[in-house]
């Protein structure tokens, strides 16, 4: 007896079909065999399956099975088929009888019989509705996320005795509720009022918040630049409906969707060490994996003691900062992860950390100091949008009682800095002056003739590159949008102009 039940596969960012086939033939010798390219936890779902079937009260066939995973060439790895084969298996032993044609099941079994909670429910789903499932069964823990997709019925169950007993009019199960999305305010633990002095990088995070801007801290240790760094998700625009899926796409595929939760509702924040493998922080493995950048995407990539990276680590950054996407390619096929996400770096000016400031002692060699710098190649230093130098806080302003503006009063201009751009960019398929492209600059930032004149000058003696006017530009669009101005005008150029300047 032939049965097939449909299940998917997650591979990169992107899910497939599979069809379980499942065939169960008295006239061989009894043995339980799994074909279809899978890794070793598919394998061992022979196992699971066969203990979950008992325990569950049913009877497994002692016959001769076999389950093909389709299509046959497409790798398969993780428990999620254990479900869809069980079923399968009842199925084609006659146990069971429904029909399977508009429906999607995935999930990982125990060998009692219960659903544990599955990775990468939320893009199946999202599948599913593409593919014209209407509906879909898995782990209770998985339902509410899988409700996020409108248009498709989420039936969750405990154990795969209930889900048995739904299919034969037992007891049914009642669709979950569909979940919204809700994009809730958040607490922070830091807040701006809380940093001593700092004001010309605060301006300048103020405005890698609102317009998705890289930006680079360099000062002396203790100046201040991984607190301003850890304080900036709070000054942070919210997520879009839009993002908030597609970043807890990213987090449901790596299983690090937090255990109760739907979806990522607030801007993600990675602070990766800087002992970090390439990997790590860029994604891949046998079967490619997101790493750090995509994790970060919509939000920020903090890289503390940026020159102790691995020059090779900090190089394939490059492409990211630039496209808003990495592509991981490997044997096994070629993924692309999206990894469009602000990067905050801090670094010292030295190894001890003080030169060239006025209160440390730098006991630095001139070639020391040389080779600290080289750690950092100018491709990458040229797609950081604002160079701030943090210098060392006065005595007085530390002990000074006064405190500095809230994150909530700059976050709201960042907020409505935010929506302009949005609304400015609607249908361009991006959301922020930060991921402007040459053609959108040329669309979007227009400049009268003295702003001209003035800016190239500025590109002769200052050996300004390509990117970097262009990167002038988007900095200068933000700032007007933070004015509340919709023409940029020469202040806005000069201001921006201003944080291009690296330290050396």
């Amino acid at each position: 007896m032939l049965a097939k039940v449909t299940s998917g596969a997650v591979v990169g960012m992107e899910c497939v079909p599979v069809e379980v086939e499942v065939d169960v033939s008295s006239r061989s010798l009894p043995s339980f065999q799994v074909v279809g390219l899978g890794d070793k936890a598919v394998d061992e779902s022979r196992e699971r399956v066969r203990s979950a079937i008992k325990n569950s009260g049913l009877d497994f066939p002692k016959h001769k099975i076999t389950v093909n995973l389709a299509p046959a060439d497409l790798p398969k790895e993780g428990a999620v088929y254990d479900l869809p084969i069980a079923l399968g298996l009842l199925l084609a032993n006659e146990s069971l009888k429904f029909d399977t044609s508009n429906s999607l099941f995935l999930g990982e079994l125990s060998l009692d019989g219960s659903l544990r909670s599955t990775p990468g429910v939320l893009p199946l789903a999202i599948m599913a509705k593409e593919l014209g499932f209407t509906k879909i069964y898995l782990p209770n823990l998985n339902s509410s996320e899988a409700a996020v997709v409108s248009g498709i019925e989420v039936y969750g169950a405990q154990n795969l005795r209930e889900l048995v007993d739904h299919f034969l009019g037992i007891t049914p199960i009642i669709p979950a509720l569909p979940t919204e999305i809700t994009i809730a305010d958040e607490s922070f633990e830091f807040d701006f009022s809380d940093i001593k002095g700092q004001e010309l990088a605060k301006r300048a995070m103020e405005i890698a918040a609102a317009g998705g801007h890289n930006i680079l801290l360099r000062g002396a240790p203790g100046s201040g630049k991984t607190l301003l760094a850890r304080t900036f998700p709070s000054i942070l625009p919210k997520l879009t409906e839009d993002e908030a899926v597609e970043v807890s796409r990213i987090y449901s595929i790596t299983s690090q969707l937090p255990q109760g939760k739907s979806l990522i509702s607030n801007r993600p924040f990675r602070s990766p060490h800087h002992t970090t493998s390439y990997v790590g922080l860029i994604g891949g493995g046998t079967h490619p994996r997101p790493g750090e950048i995509s994790l970060a995407h919509c939000g920020t990539l903090f890289l503390d003691e940026l020159p102790e990276f691995r020059r090779d680590v900090l190089e394939a950054l490059r492409q990211p900062l630039e496209d808003g996407f990495v592509t991981v390619s490997r044997a096994m096929g070629t993924c692309q992860f999206p990894a469009s996400f602000i990067l905050v770096a801090a670094c010292n000016p030295c190894p001890c950390g003080y030169f060239g400031d006025p209160k440390g002692k730098c006991v630095c060699t001139f070639t020391q100091v040389r080779a600290y710098e080289k750690k950092l190649s100018g491709p990458l230093l040229d797609r950081i949008d604002l160079h701030i130098h943090c210098p060392s806080i006065p005595a007085d302003k530390l002990t000074s009682m006064e405190t500095g503006e809230h994150s909530k009063d700059i976050r709201e201009r960042t907020q409505k800095a935010r929506d302009r751009q949005i609304s400015r960019y609607h249908g361009h398929n991006i959301s922020s002056n930060g991921q402007l492209t040459a053609k959108n600059i040329k669309q979007f930032c227009h400049l009268d003739e003295e702003t001209i004149a003035m800016l190239r000058k500025a590109a002769i003696n200052l050996s300004i590159s390509g990117r970097g006017f262009s990167r002038i530009l988007k900095v200068a669009r933000t700032i007007a949008d933070l004015d509340n101005k919709e023409e940029i005008a020469l202040e806005h150029v000069m201001e921006a102009l201003q944080y291009r300047f690296k330290e050396t």
